[in-house]
């Protein structure tokens, strides 16, 4: 899993706010059912045995946006505290000042519940106001209700706009598993799909023509097929709408020798209720007007059986028939033996969520399969292929790919020989062998070659500050590319914006500078940004165009490619404020589809993008673990150990 989870990230001390599924089925104010709180009990326990402080969010119910007594946590926060073993504190509230001051004074090891998301009307509209609120309580987010996971709701996708967020361990769980069913899944591969709508399996049934090697059709969704195949259903359940659907799902599955298996025999009755008189009709006789399919027949529970036989991956989602009627819960339960069993001899089996979790869980074998899904409706999205915003707005890990990672130190003017010297000495030690990103440190001019002498048997590379666009002359106080290139620098940082607002470079200046620079085989850290005016009257990408297109102008591509871009926020600079990850992945996306424009999408996916602007440990995670931000250029960070602090965020993130 390319996800982050909270293994990924260290605890102790940090406020952890986290989404979890308390949604459980509540009779006069009573638990009836306890199994999501104990679902959530390990990565609950693990963030307090490390340490974090932890506030918990979950809804309960449909509020509909206002407090009603009715959907409140407080009794699922008595329950947690029963199965934790601990006290558990309850904030009667969602936001607001009563829950700051519960925040506060939470301690280490301390957990806290707060009241239903749901009361808010903010949250199922993922309010961005509301979103930060929470946000502003944590450091970091964890997102463990897979059950949600479809949804974008404030609580689990808008609070990961402002803080990073990482995976709980059920989460991950869910995503591990149910990835085995949709990337690259073992083979033979066998989907059991049942319930009682076509429409509600459409795009399950259309993604899965790709993968897998055979679909068997129960439940109420038989009889739309079995009517498509002009079969008698008699007055079985079907979707009139969708008959040619299921005509052309049929065709589908032959093009793409997909075995599409219908049941071949049917359990009947004249009504919908227990005792009733029932039998067995065969398919291919028709169901007599009057009568209704409730279930799949003895012979179809054979011929499923055997179409199992030899399963490496089963997916089943969707009752066989209505089995919460003992009367025809036959097939269902035959099926969940089947699934059980083909578990024990070595297939991966997973449960769908919903109704067919309910059924595994009514025949006592949810412990006989492999995984029992948490989200009916967000399994049923993963298993159609769609990208799940709960999931999508989890961090993930980075790759080695054709870009660089960096993390570059630019130290201005700070440090003297001595203290560099020092400095570098704990530099070599803690990160000099780094392979996974480059580490670039950037001293003032005099240190230099101090600097390349003791970093000469490291992988920790130096950069000059600034050089000039000519080769040598009268230009006092500069110094040129080769007299770099003769102490053994390798980068050099370009187009600072100290450089452009204090000493005046132009873009065309800059872009004489990145051309010397390439050519005396030095890479450039060519440096763009926009002050907070221009931020403030929308001008951003208009700015960060203009010195794109002015720096790089003149450049062929291929050397393009041999260029380390650095978006640095003029108003985040030395100001302590910072642009939000969601900031910053939006300007770099953006100058890598610039790049593509100017260029082509090869030169785009090349080019390393750094970010700088106030860069330091508490933020570093969520923005380095943004897709196109590739780095950063750090300032008063990397004057400190926190630049050992900074290269550890980034070694954790990469695999």
């Amino acid at each position: 899993m390319d996800k982050m989870t909270i293994k990924d990230i260290e605890l102790k001390g940090k406020k952890v706010i986290m989404r979890v599924d308390f949604n459980v089925p509540m009779k006069d104010g009573v638990i009836t059912n306890d199994k999501r709180i104990k679902a959530a009990l390990p990565t609950i326990k693990h963030a307090l045995n490390e340490g974090a402080k932890v506030i918990l969010l979950s809804h309960l119910g449909r509020p509909k946006g206002e407090p009603k007594p009715e959907f409140s946590l407080k009794p699922v926060a008595e329950r947690l505290a029963e199965l934790l073993g601990q006290e558990v504190k309850f904030v009667p509230e969602v936001v607001g000042d009563e829950v700051k001051k519960a925040v506060d004074e939470l301690k280490e090891g301390e957990v806290l519940v707060l009241e239903n998301t749901r009361y808010m009307k903010g949250e199922t509209k993922n309010d961005p106001e509301l979103a930060k609120q929470w946000a502003e309580l944590a450091d970091i987010h964890v997102n463990d209700a897979f059950g949600t996971a479809h949804r974008a709701h404030a609580s689990n996708v808008g609070i990961a706009q402002y803080i990073p967020s990482v995976a709980g361990f059920l989460m991950e769980k869910e995503i591990k598993f149910l990835s085995k069913a949709t990337a690259n899944p073992e083979k033979p591969y066998v989907v059991i799909l049942g319930g009682a709508k076509v429409s509600d399996k459409i795009g399950v049934i259309t993604n899965l023509l790709e993968v897998a090697d055979k679909i068997l059709i129960g439940g109420a969704m038989m009889f739309t097929f079995l009517k498509a195949l002009g079969k008698e259903i008699g007055s079985s359940k079907f979707e009139e709408d969708k008959v040619d659907l299921a005509k052309e799902l049929l065709e589908k599955a032959n093009e793409k020798g997909v075995e599409l298996v219908l049941p071949v025999d049917a359990v009947i009755a004249q009504k919908l209720e227990a005792g009733v008189e029932k039998k067995v009709v065969k398919i291919e006789d028709g169901i007599e007007d009057g009568w209704m399919g409730l279930d799949i027949g003895p012979e179809s529970i054979e011929l499923f059986k055997s179409k199992l036989a030899g399963a490496k991956t089963v997916v089943w989602n969707g009752p066989m028939g209505v089995f919460e009627i003992d009367d025809f819960a036959t097939g269902t339960k035959e099926v969940a033996n089947m699934v059980a069993e083909i578990t024990d001899e070595g297939a991966i089996t997973i449960i769908g969520g919903g109704d067919s979790a309910a059924a595994i869980e009514k025949f006592g074998l949810e412990r006989k399969v492999s995984h029992v899904s948490t989200g009916g409706g967000a399994s049923l999205e993963f298993l159609e292929g769609k990208e799940l915003p709960g999931i999508a707005s989890i961090a993930s890990k980075k790759k080695i790919n054709k870009r660089k990672y960096i993390l570059a130190g630019n130290w201005k003017m700070n440090k003297t020989n001595l203290e560099a010297a020092e400095f570098i000495s704990k530099l070599t030690a803690k990160i000099g062998k780094e392979k996974k990103f480059e580490v670039v440190i950037a001293p003032t001019f005099l240190a230099l070659e101090k600097a390349v002498d003791l970093t000469a048997s490291t992988n920790i590379n130096v950069a000059a500050q600034n050089m000039h666009f000519e080769d040598k002359g009268a230009f006092t106080g500069e110094v040129s590319a080769d007299m770099l290139k003769s102490l053994g620098v390798n980068y050099v940082i370009l187009g600072h914006s100290e450089r452009r607002n204090i000493f005046g470079e132009t873009d065309e200046i800059i872009n004489k500078k990145i051309k010397k620079a390439l050519e005396k085989d030095l890479t450039p850290i060519f440096c763009i940004g926009e002050k907070l005016e221009e931020r403030e009257k929308d001008l951003t990408f208009n700015v960060i165009e203009k010195q794109v297109k002015e720096g790089l102008y003149g450049i062929e591509k291929e050397d393009v490619k041999k260029i380390v871009i650095a978006y640095e926020p003029v108003w985040a600079i030395g100001t302590g404020k910072v642009a939000t990850p969601e900031q910053a992945e939006e300007v770099h996306a953006y100058i890598r589809k610039l790049l593509s424009e100017m260029f082509d999408e090869d030169v785009a996916e090349s080019v390393t993008i750094l970010y700088g602007g106030s860069v330091k440990p508490e933020n570093y995670f969520g923005l380095f673990t943004k897709p196109n931000i590739d780095g950063g250029l750090v300032g008063g960070a990397s004057l400190k150990e926190s630049f050992i602090d900074l290269a550890d965020i980034m070694r954790t993130i990469i695999v």
